[in-house]
């Protein structure tokens, strides 16, 4: 090899030019493949669910849709359960490149993200995570005000996440709401407000504080998800487990910043669009099975405790009677946003048209209150 390129290294101008010219002759026989080097982070651990998709799912399908057109291949770098930013960073980290692409946490954003704390105020619309993430997907990508709340931050929306169905977990027997009547029940943020209709006192916390506000006396329970409370023990120290279905919350989405987006070629933003497109939908169906799988794993890791676990179903007129008395979250919600210039009526009509044109009646016709 030494001697050959030693021979063309001296070769008269015009034989190099004959050589050049034949080798662009020659059929290419492999494409070059440009590498892009992304970072994708998260907050949380892959052991939630909408994180661990994020490697399982996401990535996976980005990789085999370019890998279709053999022109550019993702170089990952990943760094999850904090690695890069917390829990209260999600957001600005994105915006600031910090990680090119990340899972955003846009509940605990309310006063960066007003309109995206919606579900928030709008309890009893749905518990069905799937016709959830249908709406705020369509809301994100079709609603300039909505969208914009995204943009404005300079990061591109990919794809939607929300939690599973709220329930009651406490430390008593809970037969109707008037049980419910004087207790310390732990929830966070604006979700203390849902227990104003059962006469309860709402404590502020987070899945990290709840099995030790319950332990020493802080709190009597959780507003909680199925999904959460059980890696968490919550049913050691609240084994009574009162489904009410309070409904299901949007709280964020997978995001890249815009700047990474705008330097991406067109064929890697489509990889990516379409991947954050099936990355929420299969959060939602998993969010769907895993309710039900981790009410029973719950019942199973529970049977041997000396107060077992044990599920029941508030009554649909119990239920109904804290679907009325709920205060109307909505109209502070409206009040608050269109103070601030937006047109909050009008995105709470749209939102809960969304459902409506699904086919779905929210339980609580918050337009119309």
């Amino acid at each position: 090899m030494k001697t050959k390129k030693q021979t063309i290294l001296y070769r008269p101008a015009h034989a190099l030019a004959a050589v050049a010219l034949s080798a662009a002759m020659i059929p290419a026989t492999v494409n070059a493949q440009e590498v892009i080097d992304l970072t994708v982070g998260s907050s949380h651990p892959t052991t939630i669910p909408w994180v661990g998709m994020i490697p399982e799912v996401f990535i996976p399908t980005v990789n085999r849709i370019l890998a279709e057109d053999g022109d550019y291949q993702i170089n990952w770098t990943e760094a999850y359960a904090g690695q890069l930013y917390g829990v209260n960073a999600t957001l600005t980290s994105i915006q600031d490149g910090i990680a090119d692409i990340g899972w955003v946490f846009s509940y605990l954003e309310p006063s960066r993200m007003p309109l995206a704390q919606m579900s928030a105020y709008t309890p009893f619309t749905t518990s069905d995570p799937e016709l959830m993430l249908a709406v705020w997907n369509d809301m994100v990508r079709n609603v300039p005000e909505f969208r914009g709340e995204w943009e404005d931050h300079d990061v591109h929306f990919l794809g939607a996440t929300a939690s599973d169905t709220y329930d009651i977990y406490t430390n008593f027997p809970v037969e109707s709401i008037d049980d419910l009547r004087g207790a310390r029940i732990s929830a966070p943020g604006v979700l203390g407000v849902w227990l104003e209709p059962v006469g309860a006192v709402p404590v502020d916390g987070t899945l990290a504080s709840y099995y030790t506000d319950i332990q020493t006396g802080v709190s009597q329970g959780v507003v909680g998800l199925a999904t959460g409370n059980l890696p968490a023990r919550i049913y050691e120290v609240s084994p009574y487990i009162t489904q009410v279905n309070l409904g299901v919350v949007f709280s964020g989405g997978l995001a890249i910043n815009q700047w990474t987006w705008d330097s991406l070629p067109e064929a890697v933003q489509e990889a990516l669009a379409t991947a954050g497109e099936v990355y929420s939908r299969e959060h939602g169906y998993d969010l769907a099975q895993r309710y039900e799988s981790s009410i029973e794993s719950m019942v199973e890791l529970g049977a041997s405790q000396s107060t077992p676990v044990q599920v029941n179903q508030l009554s649909d007129a119990e239920r109904q009677a804290w679907i009325d008395g709920m205060p109307d979250l909505a109209r502070q919600w409206v009040q608050r946003n269109a103070d601030r210039g937006y047109p909050a009526q009008d995105l709470l009509n749209a939102y809960m048209n969304e459902f409506r044109e699904r086919g779905h009646e929210p339980e609580r016709a918050w337009d119309e209150d």
